[in-house]
């Protein structure tokens, strides 16, 4: 999964790379850049989000359905299929890797019109505490945020 991330004055790529738990030649990768020190203050990029924080790993197996793999672990097939970028009814293949969410966390996936206010209640938690789980908030359709429960 990935996300957009507006670069501040100050920031270099090797700081970016830590910031997101990734290395500098993925972002690199990621937005076409050819050199590391192509990047400005006010510039949107991809960023990688920290899989390992809020996931776990789940290999397809034969047979598997994205329903079936909801149930299992008691979560939202919608939900579960958003996270992977995928549409409910998409064919998964055997050994395809997705990612299943944590039982400890809720989550919510933005829409047009969210205010931070609006998200806040969702989760039924302060602004404050919300921005505390959450590394960056844009607030752009299709942003995935988390909540400790």
């Amino acid at each position: 999964m990935y996300d957009k991330y507006l670069i501040k004055d100050g920031e270099d790529l090797s700081f970016i790379a830590k910031k997101f738990n990734t290395t500098e030649g993925i972002i690199m990768d990621l937005n076409n850049i050819p050199f590391p020190d192509m990047i400005r203050a006010g510039k949107e990029i991809i960023v990688p989000i920290n899989k390992e924080k809020y996931f776990e790993y789940y290999t397809i197996k034969k047979g598997d359905t994205l329903y079936g793999i909801a149930r299992e672990y008691n979560i939202n097939p919608d939900l579960l299929a958003i996270l992977n970028g995928l549409d409910s009814g998409d064919y998964i293949y055997p050994n395809q890797e997705i990612l299943i969410p944590k039982s400890n966390y809720s989550y919510y996936v933005t829409k047009d019109g969210d205010t931070i206010d609006i998200v806040s209640n969702k989760f039924n938690q302060s602004v404050g505490d919300l921005i505390n789980n959450n590394e960056i908030i844009y607030l752009l359709p299709g942003q995935l945020l988390v909540r400790k429960n």
